[in-house]
């Protein structure tokens, strides 16, 4: 888990906020990436739902803020609806509000949402030992999330890996890989950086394409058959 807002609810219950903003991306003349206001939606509502899963928690009401016009709305919502069922959670209450009195050059959108998980024990809180940490997808910006769509790490493999015992997930955000792996792992220099993939380690994640997981070596075998082809080997510590 990376940038949520935890909030004591009841004795059995916590609230997780989740938020993403996204501004000069649609099809308004000014924007710096044209692209359909269901795609704009579409990937704002993964950054937000990979911080929500990433914590264990499940959404419960999704909030929109559109600065598109009225004319966007319909697709932004289709763009959330498509999240939503990839994860098959299509219940999920959708709500929002749209900037109607005045028009913007650029196209900008807010999505939050609201989720839920049980209060963790002690227990669960505590470190697990685990030596490992691989990129799951791959981290891709601007054009590259249209044109590479195929490296994005699908939702639905998020939540499976979410659902997981003694791994801990972590989108990889806007400082890239690198920050993100040393937030992770404290003692990165007692382990092996691997590079396989020739990426530029701190190149931005955009949209939430690709997760970093933390995992015990025995977790290894199963976390490459939930991930498939998107399991790249990263970081191996020491024995």
């Amino acid at each position: 888990m990376r940038d949520a807002l935890i909030i004591p609810f009841n004795e059995q219950e916590e609230l997780v906020m989740t938020t993403d903003n996204s501004g000069a991306i649609g099809l308004k003349e000014a924007d710096a990436v044209k692209v359909p206001y269901e795609t704009v939606s579409y990937y704002s509502f993964r950054v937000a739902i990979v911080e929500a899963l990433a914590s264990g928690a499940i959404p419960v009401s999704i909030v929109l803020q559109n600065f598109c016009g009225d004319e966007a709305w319909s697709n932004l919502i289709a763009g959330i609806q498509r999240g939503l069922a990839e994860l098959g959670m299509e219940n999920v209450a959708i709500t929002g509000s749209t900037e109607s009195n005045f028009s913007l050059s650029q196209s900008a959108i807010g999505v939050t949402i609201i989720s839920k998980r049980p209060v963790l024990s002690k227990v669960q809180m505590e470190t697990f030992e685990s030596n490992r940490v691989a990129l799951i997808g791959l981290p891709l910006v601007g054009e590259e999330v249209i044109t590479q769509e195929d490296q994005v790490v699908p939702l639905s493999i998020v939540k499976d890996i979410c659902k997981m015992r003694d791994v801990q997930v972590w989108p990889v955000g806007s400082k890239g890989i690198l920050h993100d792996l040393k937030r992770m792992v404290p003692t990165l220099e007692n382990g092996t950086v691997k590079n396989s993939t020739n990426l530029d380690l701190e190149k931005s994640g955009g949209p939430s394409t690709s997760i970093l997981v933390k995992y015990p070596a025995g977790k290894e075998s199963e976390l490459r058959t939930v991930a498939g082809k998107n399991f790249h080997s990263l970081w191996e510590g020491e024995a």
